[in-house]
Formats: C-alpha cells, sequence, structure tokens
C-alpha cells in the first residue's frame, strides 16, 4: 500500500510541471518573445563569460582549496581574524579582481569553504562586483560625477557594513566556528608564502586582462591598455606555464603541447583570441586531471566548483532573460513598467530599483547604459544610485549559487540586506540632490 505521507512531494512536483505546460501560454507574443529572449541571453552569457571569466575563475578557486592553507585564510579572514584586518582584505581583494557578480562566485566559495569568517567572506563577495574602478569612473563620465562618487562611496561602505551584519546576525554559529579553527593544528606548510602569492597574482593577472574592456576613449590609459590586453594575457599565461614547470614539477613537454596549439590559434585568428584561450584551457585542464598529488587535486577541486556553479548559473540567466529579457529587448515584464516605477525619490521607487536590480543580471559595465536610458526616461537620481548599488552585486544566478554555499537562511538575510541598504542610501542620495 502507498504511502501518501511519504509520496505528495513527488506528487506535488508532478503536478506542479504538468500545470505549467499545461497553461504555457503559447501563441502569446509577449511569452514568445521572453522566451527568445531567455535564450538569447543564455547564448550571450556562454560566449562572454564561462570561457574568459568563469574558467579562470574556477581554477583559482580549486587553486585557493589545495595551495592556500586552512591557516593563513583563518589568519587573515577567519572568524576570530582581527576586524580590522579581516574587512580590509576582504573589501580590497574584491575591488581588486573587479569581476561580475556570477565570476566572484567561485572565489568566494572557495575562500568560505577553506574557512573565511561569514562576516568578511561576504564582504568580499560585495566587493568585488560592486567596488570595480573603471565602472565607477565609467559611471562619473556619463552619469555625471556625483552618482559616480556616491556609488565609489557607497560600495566601499556597503561591503564592510554587510560583512558587519552579517557577522553579527549568525555571531553565534561564528562564535563555534572560531572555537573550532583556534582547536585546529596549523597545517605544514609545502611552498613559501611568496611562491603562493605569485602563483595568485599571475592567474588573477590572467582572469583581469582576459576581461579587460574598453573606457570608450580613444586617448586614455584604460584604452591603452585595452589595445594591448591579449598580449599582457599571453605575457601572464606563459609565466603560469613556467611556474607550473618549476615550482610544480610538471613535465616540460606537457606544457609545450599545450602552447604550442594555444599560440598558433593566436596566430591564424588573430580577431578570435578566444580560440586560442579556450585551447590553454583544455590543456590546463587536460594536463592537471591526468597529474596525480596535489596538481591533480587542483583539477579535482577546480572541477567541484564547476559542477556545483555552472547548473545553477545557467538556469538562473534563463530565468532572468525570461522575467526581464536582455538590455533593450522586453521580457515577460514590461520595461515601462519598470520605468513607470522608478521615477521621483519615494521609498516605492527606491525599493523597486533595489529589488529590480537585485534579481536582474547586469555584466560589467552594462548597468551605465541601462541606467542612461533609465534616466532619460524619467528615473529619479535616488533609484538610479538604488539600483547601481544593488544590481551588480546581485542577480538571480548569482543568489541561487549563494544559497547552495551558504543556505537559504544567510542567504535571505544577504539579499535583505542588500536590497535595504541600496534603497536607504538611495532616498539619501535623492534628497541631498
Amino acid at each position: 500500500m502507498t504511502d501518501w505521507k511519504k509520496e505528495w512531494k513527488p506528487l506535488s512536483a508532478i503536478a506542479g510541471v504538468f500545470l505549467a505546460f499545461f497553461y504555457l501560454p503559447i501563441g502569446s507574443v509577449r511569452f514568445e518573445n521572453a522566451l527568445i529572449e531567455a535564450i538569447y541571453l543564455a547564448q550571450w552569457y556562454a560566449r562572454e563569460h564561462v570561457i574568459l571569466c568563469l574558467i579562470p575563475a574556477f581554477f583559482i578557486a580549486g587553486a585557493i582549496g589545495v595551495f592556500v592553507s586552512q591557516a593563513s585564510v583563518m589568519k587573515y579572514l577567519g572568524a576570530g581574524a582581527n576586524k580590522v584586518l579581516a574587512y580590509g582584505v576582504a573589501s580590497v581583494s574584491g575591488s581588486i579582481l573587479a569581476v561580475c557578480s556570477c565570476t566572484i562566485l567561485p572565489l568566494f566559495a572557495g575562500i568560505y569553504r577553506m574557512g573565511a569568517g561569514l562576516g568578511p567572506a561576504t564582504a568580499f563577495l560585495y566587493a568585488g562586483p560592486a567596488i570595480n574602478v573603471l565602472a565607477i569612473i565609467l559611471t562619473a563620465r556619463v552619469l555625471g560625477v556625483e552618482l559616480g562618487i556616491a556609488r565609489a562611496v557607497g560600495a566601499v561602505i556597503f561591503s564592510i557594513i554587510i560583512g558587519l551584519m552579517m557577522h553579527l546576525t549568525f555571531r553565534k554559529e561564528e562564535k563555534e566556528k572560531a572555537q573550532v579553527q583556534m582547536a585546529m593544528p596549523e597545517e605544514p606548510v609545502s611552498r613559501p608564502l611568496w611562491k603562493n602569492a605569485v602563483y595568485f597574482a599571475v592567474m588573477v593577472g590572467i582572469l583581469v586582462f582576459a576581461n579587460w574592456g574598453g573606457g570608450g576613449d580613444e586617448t586614455g590609459l584604460w584604452q591603452a591598455i585595452y589595445s594591448i590586453k591579449w598580449m599582457i594575457t599571453g605575457l601572464f599565461s606563459l609565466i603560469l606555464a613556467g611556474i607550473l614547470i618549476v615550482w610544480f614539477s610538471i613535465k616540460w613537454w606537457k606544457i609545450v603541447a599545450v602552447v604550442i596549439p594555444a599560440s598558433i590559434l593566436g596566430l591564424l585568428f588573430p580577431d578570435h583570441p578566444m580560440l586560442s584561450f579556450a585551447a590553454g584551457a583544455v590543456g590546463l585542464s587536460v594536463i592537471t586531471s591526468s597529474s596525480k598529488g596535489e596538481t591533480g587535486d587542483w583539477f579535482d577541486q577546480t572541477w567541484g566548483f564547476a559542477k556545483q556553479i555552472l547548473p545553477l548559473l545557467f538556469f538562473g540567466v534563463l530565468v532572468a532573460g525570461l522575467l526581464l529579457g536582455r538590455p533593450g529587448q522586453e521580457g515577460i515584464i514590461p520595461s515601462e513598467w519598470i520605468s513607470r516605477s522608478v521615477g521621483g525619490n519615494s521609498l516605492g521607487a527606491n525599493l523597486f530599483a533595489s529589488v529590480v536590480g537585485a534579481f536582474m543580471y547586469f555584466a560589467t559595465l552594462t548597468e551605465v547604459p541601462i541606467l542612461q536610458g533609465l534616466i532619460g526616461n524619467g528615473m529619479g537620481k535616488g533609484p538610479a544610485l538604488a539600483l547601481l548599488l544593488a544590481g551588480p552585486a546581485l542577480s538571480l544566478p548569482n543568489m541561487l549559487v549563494i544559497r547552495s554555499v551558504l543556505g537559504t537562511k544567510k542567504t535571505i538575510v544577504y539579499i535583505f540586506l542588500v536590497i535595504v541598504m541600496a534603497t536607504i542610501s538611495g532616498i539619501i542620495y535623492g534628497a541631498i540632490f
């Protein structure tokens, strides 16, 4: 006899999926356009973010899990670490990376699993995409100096306050975590700190310069670096190859077997550098996955992060595209609803801007032209800042992954803090300006 007390969950899931498909509004122009937008957004995400952003981030996160001692993470970012040092390191590390809300996730998961305190880890999580120097400069140039300064100051303060609030909210768990960490024996150091520092700096250099965007000024420094970004990326890649041979004892002929085809692809297809980059990433994966010891462990950790994070990200991108569409395109929710709801400086307008910003996916720098269009359609200055502070740091795909790392309760509190603080900041800024 069937025990329906145990079977009601799968029955409900089956019934829910059946009803969803049964009542799909096929034939509705808006719904069908939203489906197309979801697929377009997922395709764009796959082309622009996976190879150049996420793959290097996965390798860095995997390296954190293998080559960074737990004692080092706990010393600088642990639950019992000096608070000034911990939050300073977390916010500065995030600003140096200057990546989008999805690329920061593997790195956040890596340091949190290695023993970082909840407060410093979430400060790092917010700081990475929010404190983006180029985005702040572009904001000041396109949307006004006042808004650029407000974004910079707000993002720095946010990263620290959100981290402290997360720590205080879950201080009982953090206290227990600190006591456990204090009782842990110190791990033996297999490689000097300076070697690990150089190794990580090289990988971060590859991540940053491979994703370097032009600043729009043909004679500016940012644009000058952009014009040679692939030369810089290639130089960092060669340095990494040398490190793997000298410090990690990987046979030189294996490295050469990866460098040669990647270089040939770069010479044959200079307008498509992603081919060369992808070849190098595949080659590194083959080398590390077939190695034993710490190099093999590096790939195992990297693959573990990829399995956990990528499916959630793509599902979240599809849903975000279905609901909100791409920039300039329509999803299920009409963009005119959003434009009408963010005028003035009311509590509702700022809260709405914060919520929409939190759930919508913004690639690095895309929030600026989107806001330019919204401001042209009547968006208030307060809601504009609220969206700038909530949008780049959160997204629906980002939320799904954070939940898999922190759990539902901590994720809800983090989202709530970002939205509330962005709303308050918007109200204050709108009242002043």
